[in-house]
């Protein structure tokens, strides 16, 4: 039965690859210059834009080559950043350019270079980062000898050192294709000058070109690509939790413990892993033991770090055992080599104890062995530089146990006195198991012999002395001193779990308060002032936190609350915030910072941005502790998000109140309305005037009463579409007519003014609503009259193209504000300083409201050819009536 279940971090890492969320990136490895890595990567890149991809140029070094630049003709080109540095231009890649053009691949070529000052990034590869995390593919050519773990063995022999590098984890989740020539055609195109110049080509051929040195590079760029092809196939296996070793590659485990032959093992380790070009990873197991010195902790620490510094993968993981911990390790990185450290001073057990612990535990992984010189033993340090010789000649707790080992003599001397000693060397048991469970094995083991001695001096015949006359009393000693032996090693075990126990629960308990305390905060200050605090408790370092606010990231927290940012540890802050990557000391991005920013995220977007930063300038913060600081910064995203949700919902409620209220109130003015006038315009149509004036007026209160009705119409329209109460009806409609209906139902207000109607006779019939296209024809030409002068005329033009019809409404009135072509169509907006100023605000809306319902896109715009505005009803292609078409 398959008992390994997939990892959740190489799931991820192939939904992000499989949904786009983020580019892929190709990579053309050669071994040196001239192999046709550039030409070959504009090759396969014409075939992708041949394909109609969209495929652009972010920065090409031809070098010269005519090959090279004939082939990067007809690709669009990105602009290089001018930059000036001490008086200098320089051109470099315009990251931004590329990002706001979202190309669907782009070429970076040489992902080594180096950036010149003041751009973002110090290397190009960072550069290449941000594009790939834009969702923008990414090719780009790379030589073996750039590579920062193969930098020393490249100068080892081509005498060479590269001095722009970049780090090894780049290739491993990138698609890698060899760019490869034998040595000896590179050279006759180096001779030939395809590489070159003349003067140049010389020169590389007596020191760099040579044969010997192409041939090794060569070698190591197909080894290298092997590698990353390993790491990918192990990325697979995790991800579809598959059993196996996999052993098509070797993969080095290091283990390393708290002492001063740490050292020597990671240094052993990794000339394996460059004899057999193998990944590798140092490991750290933490059993539960008594915490070392502070002296050992600190020549771990040490250790970890040059092994970081080396190239490796570094790891603490706690177990229950070493040969457990290193085994369940090995399994989960498929390692095929198992290193292990072996001091030269013979101890109590087996010297093979843990290579068979291992072996018992199937692991299936061969064992290297490394011999460390023996390290003399160091004080222990009471404090800051000074020796204390009782800590280091009696181990803690020892006395103790001592002074409770004479307890028990002393109360078995009295038992004896009575005349009974036959269970005495019980009583000892009790000093054993309190040394081991309170002290460790060690003190344990210790208390045992003296328990043992302190039996046989005391209460065995002859007494005080140490011979045994009786072989039974013998046997009783062997058996007292086993028992104390197994039960100090029991009970030591029992220590070390309950002592990593309680170490998981302390860190399970403060992740636990953190999200109590956040239950209960409903505010961004407070849960910054908390996270700050608890951030800063557990690092013993200085924490801000900023969050987004008015287009810029402002503080709301710090601990100390008298900490101020710079202007440099603000940019720092803002890229991080942008990025949703950490930057800062410790990082790969803007690392000359003295703060290290970590983005608070939730629902795939940053929140806020936590900084720290060490009370020392000088030294970073404890990386060891920053994976429970990203657990509080998970907990403090969502509980953001929380408050962030809240607040909206408490938006929209207002909102919802508001609008049912304004509903209601529409709904109840315009019904209140509707009867009386209705009466008052039956009443004025049936009023006959006597006299010029009397008509004047009689019509005058006419176009006003039915101004009033169309107002509340408008009201009652406003009721149904926010209600989503708008019935549709379609039918054909000729437009021609639809407009003359509305024009006639609109001669009071019009009066004489111009309406100049320009539709084709041959325009196509519409499927439309006309009830609807009426409303809306009826409060665009209101609009327009209302809001242009009396003597300008009203153009109402309707053009036919091969996407749909456009029925536009011009006027000659002063035209709309910049930026407000969107706005006039909200409900009870009026434009102060425009032509839209004044009026109730609801006839746009309305308008807006019946052409969605009906399928239609409406528009505003000042005019191009002249002073006024421009309303547009677009009807696309599929509203248009054909001649074959049936209802």
């Amino acid at each position: 039965m398959n008992t390994i279940r997939p990892d959740p971090d190489a799931l991820l890492r192939a939904l992000n690859r499989q949904d786009g969320v983020r580019g892929r990136l190709k990579l053309f490895l050669g071994a040196a210059p001239g192999v046709g890595k550039t030409y070959e990567m504009l090759m396969q890149a014409a075939r992708r834009r041949d394909a109609g991809e969209d495929v652009v140029i972010g920065v090409i070094e031809t070098h010269g080559r005519a090959e090279t630049e004939q082939r990067a003709t007809g690709f669009e080109i990105i602009p290089r950043r001018a930059i000036d540095h001490r008086g200098q231009t320089l051109h470099e890649m315009d990251l931004d350019a590329i990002i706001a053009r979202r190309p669907a691949l782009v070429l970076i070529d040489e992902l080594a270079h180096t950036n010149a000052p003041g751009c973002r990034h110090d290397k190009r590869w960072q550069d290449v980062e941000e594009v790939l995390n834009a969702g923008i593919d990414v090719y780009s050519t790379l030589n073996v000898q750039h590579l920062e773990s193969l930098n020393d063995v490249v100068a080892s022999f081509a005498r060479l050192r590269v001095r722009e590098t970049l780090p090894d984890r780049v290739l491993d989740h990138a698609e890698i294709e060899v760019v490869d020539i034998p040595p000896g055609e590179l050279i006759e195109r180096l001779k030939a000058g395809k590489v070159y110049v003349p003067q140049e080509a010389s020169r590389a051929l007596a020191h760099f070109f040579s044969h010997s040195n192409l041939t090794a590079l060569r070698e190591l760029a197909l080894r290298r690509a092997a590698q990353a092809v390993d790491v990918q196939m192990l990325d697979y296996l995790r991800a579809h939790a598959l059993e196996g070793t996999w052993a098509a590659g070797e993969r080095l485990l290091v283990a390393v413990g708290a002492d001063a032959g740490a050292h020597e093992v990671v240094r052993a380790g990794k000339r394996l892993a460059d004899s057999l070009c193998a990944p590798w990873t140092v490991v750290h197991i933490e059993t539960g033991h008594s915490s070392p010195a502070s002296s050992l902790r600190e020549d771990l620490s040490a250790a970890l770090h040059l092994a970081s510094q080396l190239g490796a993968q570094v790891a603490t993981i706690p177990a229950g055992g070493l040969a457990e911990g290193l085994a369940h390790m090995a399994a989960d990185l498929r390692a095929t080599i198992l290193v292990l450290g072996q001091g030269r001073r013979r101890s109590l057990f087996r010297r093979d104890a843990l290579p068979a612990q291992l072996a018992a535990l199937g692991l299936g992984a061969a064992m290297h062995i490394v011999p460390c010189a023996a390290a003399p033993r160091r004080p222990v340090a009471a404090r800051d530089g000074e020796f204390d010789l009782a800590a280091w000649l009696l181990p803690p707790g020892l006395l103790i146990s001592g002074a409770l080992t004479a307890c028990v003599t002393f109360a078995g001397v009295m038992f004896a006195a009575l005349g009974s000693v036959t269970n005495i060397a019980l009583l000892y048991l009790l000093p054993v198991m309190l040394a081991a469970t309170r002290y460790g094995l060690w003190t344990g083991i210790v208390t045992g012999l003296l328990s043992s001695l302190a039996y046989n001096f005391f209460f065995i015949p002859p007494i005080h002395t140490f011979t045994i006359a009786d072989p039974q009393n013998l046997i009783t000693v062997v058996v007292l001193l086993a028992v104390a032996l197994v039960v100090s090693h029991m009970a030591g075990r029992l220590r070390d779990t309950a002592m990593l126990s309680r170490a998981s629960a302390v860190r399970s308990s403060a992740l636990a308060g953190f999200a109590r305390q956040l239950t209960g905060i409903g505010a961004a200050g407070e849960l910054g002032r908390v996270l700050c605090e608890e951030g800063a408790g557990l690092l013993g370092c200085y924490t801000v936190l900023l969050m987004p606010e008015d287009g810029a990231l402002a503080q709301i927290a710090a601990s100390p609350k008298e900490i101020t940012l710079q202007a440099l540890d603000r940019v720092v802050a803002q890229w991080s915030f942008d990025n949703r990557k950490p930057a800062g000391r410790g990082s790969d991005t803007l690392s000359a910072a003295e703060w290290l920013f970590l983005p608070v995220e939730a629902g795939g977007k940053a929140l806020a941005v936590l900084g720290v930063a060490h009370p020392d300038a000088a030294q970073p913060v404890r990386a060891d502790l920053l994976p429970m600081l990203t657990s509080f910064l998970d907990q403090a995203g969502l509980a953001l998000d929380r408050i962030r949700l809240e607040a909206e919902r408490g938006h929209l409620r207002r909102l919802e109140e508001r609008d049912a209220l304004r509903a209601a109130l529409l709904s109840s003015v315009s019904h209140d309305l509707r009867t009386p006038l209705t009466a008052v315009i039956g009443l004025l149509g049936d009023l006959m005037p006597a006299d010029p004036e009397q008509e004047r007026v009689l019509n005058l209160a006419r176009a006003e009463a039915e101004r009033l009705q169309r107002f509340v119409a408008n009201l009652l329209d406003m009721v149904r579409i926010e209600t989503g109460a708008v019935e549709l009806h379609p039918e054909p409609v000729d437009l021609a007519e639809a407009v003359g209906s509305a024009a006639h139902d609109l001669r009071r207000l019009l009066g004489h003014r111009k309406l100049a109607v320009d539709i084709a006779a041959d325009l196509p019939l519409v499927r439309l609503d006309p009830r609807l296209l009426h409303h809306c024809l009826i409060n665009l030409i209101e609009n327009a009259a209302h809001y242009s002068p009396a003597d300008t005329p009203i153009r109402i033009e309707a053009r036919a193209d091969t996407d749909g019809l456009d029925l536009a409404v011009i006027d000659e009135g002063p035209g709309l504000p910049p930026g407000s072509e969107t706005r006039v169509f909200e409900t009870f907006t009026r434009l102060e300083g425009s032509d839209r100023k004044g009026g109730t605000g609801l006839g746009l809306a309305i308008v807006k409201g019946f052409a969605e319902a009906m399928g239609l896109q409406v528009s505003a715009a000042n005019r191009a050819d002249g002073k006024g505005a421009c309303f547009t009803l677009r009807m696309p292609g599929g509203l248009l009536w054909k001649e074959n078409d049936r209802s």
